[in-house]
Order: C-alpha cells, then sequence, then structure tokens
C-alpha cells in the first residue's frame, strides 16, 4: 500500500479583533470587542446608543445618566472563565421592576466568547446568577413550567425596564424599554421568559455565589455579602426533610415495638408491700426503722420502690435504703410525698401528687430490706403511707428521651427548611398566609 498523502491542518479559527471607533456624538473613543456580534454599542462619554452595524455609528437613541449611577462590579473589558469557557465582559445593564409602588433594581452583564452562544450574569443585593438562552422552548402550565424535564412552581410576573446601559449588546437596546418577565423557580435554577412586542425569549439560570464569580474573574476585594433570600437561592438544608421524616417515623416505630416487647417480657414482681403510719414530734416514733427480709429473685435488673401516703396540703420526706443481707451492700436515696390544693383569682389549682416512685437499676438477685427514717411537719398530723418494692419494671422514660433524640433534630431541620422557604416566598407573587388582626399590628 502507498503510503499516501496526509490531510492538511485545519485552518486556526482568527482571533477575535478589538477595533476602535469614534463615537459621531461627542467624538470619544468606542470599542468593539465583540465585532460582527455586536447589535448596539453605547458611548460611555455623552451616553449615546449607536448602531454597532452601521460603519458611521448612527446614533440610536440617547440617555441622561446620573452621577449616583453606580459602575459595573465587573468592569467592562474583564476576562473570567466560566464553566471551562473564557468569557469577556462587552456589556451591562441596570434594569428594574416595581411592585406595588416600590422601585427593585438588578444589574445584568454581557458575556462574549466569539465561538460559544451569548452568556449571561445577573446580580441583586449580592446575589448572582449565570445565565444562558433556552435551546427548546419550555412547557408551560398553570403555574408552573417544565423545561428538559424538569418542573418549575411559577414564582413572579411584572415588567421590567431598562434602566442604564453601557458597552454593547447583541440586540438593539434602549433604555426606557419594557418587557414582561416571568420566572419560575426550582433551586437553584430559575426560568425566565421575557415578553416584548416583537418576541419572546425563554432563558435558564443557576444560582452561582459572587465569591466563585469573584475567582472566575480574578476580581481584587471580596464579593459583597448577599442579602435576604434570592428567588432560586439553594436552601441551606442539604438534606431532604421528606426523608427526613420517614427516617423518624421507622425508628419511632422500632422504639415502640422495642418498648412493648421489653413490657411484655418484665417480671414485674412484687417483692415487698405494706402499710405504715407516721407521727411527726411523737417522742414514741422510732426515727428510723428496718423492714422484713424480703427476696429479690432472679437475673440482675432494675428494682422500684413505690412510695403513697394521704398528704394533704401537708408532706412526708422519706430517707430510704435498699440493703443486701449478706454482702452489706446499700443504694441510698432520698424522696418526697407533697400535695397541696385550692382556690385563689384565678380559679382551683392543685400541685404535687400523692404518689412518688424512684427505679434503682441493676441490683443483683439475693435477700434485701429497707431501712425507712420518715420526715414531715409536726403541724400536721398522723401521716398514713405505704411502701412497695417491684422486681423488673419497664422504665418508659428511656424510650421517651430515645424518642425525642430522634425528633428534636427532625423538627430542628424542618424548622429551618420551613424558615428559608418562606423567607424565599415572601418576595413571590405567592407569598406564605400572614396572621393578621384588624384591630393592631401585632
Amino acid at each position: 500500500m502507498g503510503a499516501g498523502h496526509p490531510n492538511p491542518p485545519l485552518p486556526t479559527p482568527p482571533k477575535p479583533q478589538v477595533k476602535a471607533l469614534n463615537c459621531p456624538g461627542c467624538g470619544a473613543a468606542i470599542v468593539l470587542r465583540s465585532m460582527g456580534h455586536a447589535e448596539t454599542v453605547v458611548c460611555a462619554s455623552c451616553h449615546s446608543i449607536l448602531d454597532a452595524k452601521d460603519p458611521n455609528l448612527q446614533i440610536l437613541q440617547k440617555f441622561q445618566a446620573y452621577t449616583s449611577e453606580i459602575p459595573p462590579m465587573i468592569p467592562l473589558g474583564t476576562r473570567g472563565k466560566l464553566r471551562g469557557t473564557d468569557y469577556e465582559v462587552i456589556g451591562f445593564q441596570r434594569r428594574s421592576i416595581t411592585v406595588e409602588g416600590v422601585r427593585y433594581d438588578w444589574h445584568e452583564y454581557v458575556l462574549f466568547n466569539p465561538y460559544k452562544p451569548i452568556r449571561y450574569l445577573t446580580e441583586y443585593q449580592g446575589h448572582w446568577n449565570d445565565i444562558s438562552v433556552c435551546k427548546e422552548l419550555p412547557v408551560v402550565e398553570f403555574a408552573s413550567a417544565t423545561y428538559l424535564g424538569e418542573r418549575y412552581k411559577h414564582f413572579q410576573s411584572a415588567d421590567a425596564a431598562t434602566n442604564y446601559v453601557l458597552g454593547e449588546f447583541p440586540w438593539q437596546v434602549r433604555v426606557g424599554e419594557k418587557a414582561s418577565v416571568t420566572e419560575y423557580v426550582s433551586p437553584p435554577r430559575v426560568l425566565s421568559s421575557e415578553k416584548t412586542e416583537n418576541e419572546v425569549t425563554w432563558s435558564l439560570g443557576e444560582y452561582t455565589y459572587g465569591a466563585d464569580i469573584w475567582k472566575a474573574f480574578n476580581l481584587s476585594g471580596s464579593a459583597p455579602e448577599p442579602i435576604g433570600v434570592y428567588e432560586n437561592q439553594p436552601s441551606p438544608v442539604h438534606v431532604d426533610v421528606k426523608a427526613i421524616w420517614k427516617a423518624f417515623a421507622a425508628f419511632a416505630i422500632l422504639l415502640l415495638v422495642l418498648m412493648a416487647g421489653l413490657d411484655i417480657s418484665a417480671h414485674k414482681t412484687v417483692a415487698f408491700d405494706k402499710n405504715y403510719l407516721f407521727t411527726s414530734g411523737d417522742p414514741k416514733a422510732e426515727a428510723s426503722f428496718v423492714t422484713d427480709i424480703f427476696d429479690l429473685d432472679g437475673h440482675t435488673s432494675n428494682v422500684r420502690v413505690s412510695t403513697s401516703a394521704n398528704v394533704s396540703n401537708s408532706w412526708i420526706y422519706l430517707n430510704y435504703a435498699l440493703i443486701n443481707q449478706d454482702t452489706g451492700q446499700a443504694w441510698d436515696f432520698g424522696r418526697e410525698v407533697s400535695y397541696y390544693y385550692g382556690t385563689d383569682s384565678d380559679g382551683a389549682w392543685n400541685e404535687g401528687s400523692t404518689h412518688d416512685s424512684v427505679v434503682i437499676p441493676s441490683v443483683p438477685a439475693g435477700k434485701y430490706y429497707l431501712r425507712i427514717e420518715p420526715e414531715s411537719d409536726a403541724r400536721h398530723p398522723s401521716i398514713a403511707y405505704s411502701v412497695e418494692v417491684t422486681r423488673d419494671v419497664t422504665v418508659p422514660g428511656f424510650f421517651g428521651i430515645a424518642f425525642l433524640a430522634l425528633l428534636i433534630p427532625a423538627v430542628a431541620i424542618t424548622w429551618r427548611s420551613l424558615s428559608f422557604e418562606r423567607a424565599r416566598w415572601a418576595e413571590s407573587d405567592h407569598p406564605p398566609l400572614q396572621l393578621s388582626s384588624s384591630g393592631d399590628n401585632d
């Protein structure tokens, strides 16, 4: 076979040319960075909007710029890299909508690469979006739109006006031009349509953090801190709230099953039960005494000591000690039973209880007795009380703690997510319901 002829190399695309012209209105230098792509260019000196397609740069419009106009945060001519592609900032405009008499301004930057479609950056109060024109038409339904299989909720509709322009634009830009803007959100994306008398343009934006913009365009200083919550700003809650509650429900059911199983298997054996009478101040009454011996059978488990007393606007305090007869091991604890009631300006009230119980964990099997030392107010009559010792009982408090340990994080995450979404939709055409009073502003 012959060696053949190698394919000739493909020609290198020409690099974009920067052309310097002069404004026909004031003679100031005009720089065209997007030769062949710009429809209009704005003179930064006299604020004339010029026809970039006309060799003579015909003046299309003049507008008044105020000295209070804030210059672009990304200067025209700045180059940077977004999504792996180099872009140059060639245009800037300030636009606004007016809602209930309040004007809201935002900024738009035109990004140019001679081999890629035009992109845009928008900025509102420190919130940025990277925007490109949609490649196909979204499907619009009632209060929603679908694009590339993703559903977007309607956020707001308003008339947007162009208030200030600078640089080059790939369309016939005009100050004062208005467009009907409708926006749909599916954070971190926003789907927008702009309708003028001549056309409808759809674009797709993705929320971008200011720090990433500053890094992409190598800007000095730091990006302004965002204010408030923006329409397509990602939620700080990075977990699926529904999944959190599904997991909570599964663990809660598991806890209930476990508690029911332990309650069924618990022996709940009453090892000791006796009634006593205590008279405070009786010289014949013993300061302390010990009970009869009782058996705590089976394996090592918990023991519940319950006290009931006929206290009425009175109290009794008992110093207990559960003592192993053979080893002398003791568990010392004190319990109070008190109950008070009465009436006042708010009506009847009561506090306390005539019953008390405490659970001692991990008590080995053996023979035991209680040492009891009662105390009470000498002004009150004799108090009858009973003491009951039960072996191996269910302690629901531990399950309650476990339940709260699961519930509190789920509630906290849900509250944070709902608060963020409430702040987001408060600025939309569909704000959350507000609780109001016709009589005051509380």
